[in-house]
């Protein structure tokens, strides 16, 4: 039964979260196994040989429109936007991908494997807020070579390949919906590699759009995931004076706390940097100490390392280069004076703005851009890294998402790529078309 309105909080002060329902475009064939074959990671987690396997398993994955690959020959400005808007006319004229008719929210379920809570959200337009809105609010620093490169393809495809992920102040009513929708069968449902089942919904009901709409637009969000297509799509929409369509951007919107995402940390990998000339500097500002590893190689280093980042006791940094694992601690003054001022405390006191500022930029004096900090999604990857790029991995904990939630009110951004929000919508189930 939905909830009555009798029953529902009292308007949050100032403009909230703006949902409308959208006509859709989704592959024909809905079953598991197509769906398994086309869909794919979001597009900033798929590694150069998972885009290629990816390809391979299916001639219409949706890698081939989110990374689109050129000749090495081409490399006019907007090829692969080119390539990838021309691919999607093709699917959609092939009758690949077909559009719905009728415009609807979508109910999300994430069911990760081992008896872990579902993740529950609403796919819908979600409206881009003037600057200065307190309704989305951005926690992470973005590149602009990534951004223009996002809103290249935006802007040739006229389409949402992939939603963005809000985390949404908590709102009783929306999880009295979800509930209720959530007792029919699934309109689609897919199995993704890590064993998390997701299930999508296609809510046209108007009385259930309607519930969902009025609740959400009480509450406001951080972004959880996508800030780079975020500012793309509110680039694109300047450039296209926010035409019909542009004003908007394809968003899963979850609860922040019970029923929404976890955060897991980003590791970074800084190349070319010999381990003992790291641990020297690093000494300069931290108390350093020597982590034992029970046997050798990457994988007893992962293994030690991860046993001390999953202990709530512990505290700091993990330096390793795939041999030696040394924690840093007790970040000096001088390590903490070089950390902006004027951020607010909660921002000081991040480990990953400990490590940019006060480590990778001030002891080691090396920029942070995409060639000299290289981002690692979990442990292995981080290890594995620092051995091929005779580099060092810094290893990081999670911030908590009451500190993501805390950094972003207070107008503050983490370092970009500082959190990892799980689990992950499945890119290619549903896209959004700019025109409706």
């Amino acid at each position: 039964m939905l909830p009555s309105s009798a029953g529902l909080r009292a308007p949050r002060s100032g403009p909230g979260l703006e949902v409308r329902p959208f006509r859709a475009l989704t592959y024909r064939e809905h079953d598991h196994d197509h769906l398994a074959r086309v869909s794919s990671p979001a597009y900033d987690l798929v590694t150069p040989a998972g885009r290629e396997q990816l390809a391979e398993a299916h001639p219409h994955n949706i890698v081939r429109l989110i990374l689109p690959r050129v000749d090495a020959a081409d490399s006019a400005a907007g090829a692969t936007a080119k390539l990838a808007a021309e691919t999607l006319r093709a699917w959609e004229r092939d009758d690949v991908l077909e559009r719905d008719d009728q415009a609807a929210l979508w109910l999300y379920e994430l069911q990760p494997p081992n008896g872990v809570p579902a993740t529950v959200g609403w796919l819908g337009a979600v409206t881009l807020p003037s600057e200065g809105s307190a309704a989305v609010l951005p926690h992470e620093d973005t590149y602009p070579r990534a951004v223009d490169d996002r809103r290249a393809l935006l802007a040739a495809t006229r389409t949402d390949l992939e939603p963005i992920v809000l985390a949404h102040d908590p709102e009783p009513s929306v999880v009295l919906v979800a509930d209720a929708l959530r007792q029919a069968p699934a309109t689609m449902e897919v199995r993704d590699a890590d064993g998390v089942v997701h299930r999508l919904w296609r809510a046209t009901d108007p009385v259930v759009i309607d519930a969902v709409v009025e609740a959400l637009s009480r509450t406001g969000a951080v972004i959880a995931d996508g800030h780079h297509r975020f500012a793309a799509a509110r680039a694109n929409a300047r450039a296209r004076g926010c035409a019909s369509g542009t004003d908007a951007v394809l968003a899963l919107v979850t609860p922040m706390g019970p029923g929404g995402l976890r955060v897991q940390p980003i590791h970074r990998v800084v190349p070319a940097l010999p381990f003992p000339t790291a641990v020297e500097a690093a000494r300069r500002g931290f108390v350093t100490a020597e982590i034992p590893v029970d046997g050798t190689g990457p994988a007893a280093v992962v293994a030690a390392a991860r046993s001390w980042l999953d202990d709530p006791a512990e505290r700091g940094l993990l330096l390793t280069d795939g041999r030696r694992l040394v924690r840093l601690t007790g970040a000096s003054a001088d390590v903490r004076a070089a950390v902006p001022a004027g951020a607010p405390p909660a921002w000081q006191d991040l480990d990953v703005v400990l490590a940019h500022h006060g480590l990778i930029e001030h002891l080691w004096g090396r920029p942070d851009t995409v060639d000299s900090v290289l981002i690692a999604h979990g442990l292995e990857e981080a290890v594995e890294t620092a051995v091929a790029q005779a580099g060092v991995a810094v290893l990081l904990r999670a911030p908590s998402p009451t500190d993501v939630a805390t950094v972003a009110r207070a107008g503050a951004r983490m370092p970009r790529k500082s959190t990892l929000f799980v689990p992950k919508p499945r890119t290619g189930l549903v896209l959004r078309p700019l025109d409706g």
